[in-house]
């Protein structure tokens, strides 16, 4: 299939330009740090904020508390699924990566051989934010700001249009939305059975928490006395 962009004339290739070109301007060492965030930084930090995200919800765990860890079990499954529904969108679309077919790019990764649309990157973190969304709007606003500076900088590095990367966040938030409600159909019940196993219920909330909370020795007795007193 035709690529989507040949000629500088159209705005996916002037932006493109205009947003690598600042690469050129850059320090050496600035181009350095944007190079790791954009192939692996990003990616980690996602993966830390779901995390996070999880620590402090099983800490503050509720009657839903296997719901709201089935939506975080959900990001990552997201991001993978999306990435193998973008297997045969980019086999169809069959665009080169735009260092190939554009001269005076600064390219910051090499060995980058495959197709360039849709950006894996853009896809992955935005599947992840918008997953992430769905279950904590805090944590998942700084996802989708991670996913953004993500976009940003796989055009940054020179291995993307900016319509790649746009192609990214749509398949990402499509696959993380319109298969949620499945996905928390089949993941749910096997959360919910996870917290009632005595030994994976610390996954699902801290100890001493929710519905698994320790009676304190001699609370019950005094409520009883308590209770008997009220009566009298």
């Amino acid at each position: 299939m035709a690529v989507l962009a040949e000629s500088g004339s159209n705005p996916d290739v002037d932006l493109l330009y205009d947003i690598n070109g600042l690469a050129k301007d850059a320090p050496h060492w600035f181009d350095r740090v944007m190079e790791y965030v954009g192939e692996y930084g990003i990616l980690l930090g996602m993966v830390l904020l779901i995390l996070g995200c999880w620590w402090a919800g099983r800490r503050r765990a509720g009657e839903d508390a296997a719901s709201s860890v089935a939506a975080l079990v959900w990001a990552p499954l997201a991001a993978a699924l999306a990435v193998l529904v973008n297997v045969p969108i980019r086999g169809f679309v069959e665009r080169p990566r735009p260092f190939r077919t554009h001269e005076g790019i600064e390219v910051l990764v090499s060995g980058k051989t495959d197709y360039s649309f849709v950006s894996d990157h853009a896809t992955i973190t935005m599947a992840m934010a918008v997953a992430l969304f769905v279950a904590n709007r805090k944590f998942g606003l700084v996802g989708i700001a991670l996913a953004l500076l993500e976009g940003f900088c796989r055009v940054y590095m020179g291995v993307h249009y900016p319509t790649d990367v746009v192609g990214g966040f749509a398949l990402g938030t499509a696959v993380a939305l319109l298969l949620s409600p499945l996905a928390m159909a089949l993941l749910t019940p096997l959360l919910k059975a996870v917290e009632r196993s005595p030994k994976g219920a610390w996954l699902i909330r801290a100890r001493g928490t929710g519905a698994g909370a320790p009676v304190i020795p001699g609370a019950r007795q005094e409520a009883a006395a308590s209770e008997r007193d009220l009566a009298a």
